[in-house]
């Protein structure tokens, strides 16, 4: 039985009787004491936070409450964190970024591999962990530039988001993409065919400096991989440059 719905912190009381304007943030962790230092942290950093102890009362929650990003610790009681986030990445492409308490690689692979867009590893300070937060923000919107662009035979829509194939012929077929494995393609896309090394790929998509820790970007090349590819394991479209970066193939590329 899910356990009631007990938030340490609400959404702040709008001021002057205005809504209030902030981003939301949904905060899961079972330790009370990081809710509330971490609710806190981020109320002072200027956003809205709501904050639940379990990933039944986080899905719970995410059914009555509008939110704009997910903070999600791995280790929770019952459903754990890697289960609650493919339940939110099977439903759409809210960003979510998970809480560590290790920095190994297999559990951040894991998080990753499950849909985050982001982690962040415990102790965690509070200053970086809402840069990272609002640099999710900003790609997670719309961008207002127009066009396309291509990638082999993977159109990209920049003004409406949408991905689609036009593979074999056939009329196309949509690609559903998270915010930030779009992001990526087209970064890797408007370099027109030029290597795009993975410090500038981290900086242009994440917007912030990981200090040499490649793994976010490799696990995200991999997962858009899986979703673009004809063969995941032999990628055609997005190609590895050892010791530089990655390359996207252009339309002419793909017909040539």
């Amino acid at each position: 039985m899910t356990p009631p719905l007990q938030p340490d912190s609400v959404v702040a009381t709008p001021r002057d009787g205005l809504p209030d304007a902030r981003d939301r943030i949904l905060l899961v962790d079972d330790d009370g004491r990081i809710r509330q230092a971490l609710s806190l942290a981020l109320d002072d950093e200027g956003f809205a936070v709501w904050a639940v102890a379990s990933g039944e009362q986080a899905l719970a929650a995410l059914g009555r409450e509008n939110t704009d990003v997910v903070l999600l610790d791995l280790m929770l009681p019952g459903m754990d964190g890697l289960a609650v986030c493919r339940r939110l990445r099977a439903q759409g492409d809210l960003p979510i970024i998970i809480i560590t308490a290790r920095s190994d690689s297999s559990e951040v692979i894991a998080g990753l591999e499950a849909g985050a867009d982001d982690y962040v590893t415990k102790p965690i300070v509070a200053g970086e962990l809402a840069a990272r937060i609002r640099a999710l923000l900003r790609r997670s919107r719309p961008t207002t530039d127009g066009g396309e662009l291509w990638v082999g035979d993977i159109e990209l829509r920049l003004d409406q988001g949408l991905v689609r194939c036009h593979r074999g012929g056939s009329d196309p077929t949509g690609i559903h993409l998270t915010r930030t494995e779009f992001r990526l393609l087209v970064e890797l896309a408007t370099a027109e065919g030029k290597v795009v090394t993975r410090e500038d790929l981290l900086r242009r998509v994440w917007g912030y400096d990981y200090l040499g820790d490649t793994r976010l970007l490799d696990v995200h090349v991999r997962r858009l991989r899986v979703k673009i590819e004809p063969d995941p394991d032999a990628p055609t479209l997005v190609l590895t440059v050892r010791g530089a970066g990655y390359r996207a193939v252009g339309r002419a590329d793909a017909t040539d």
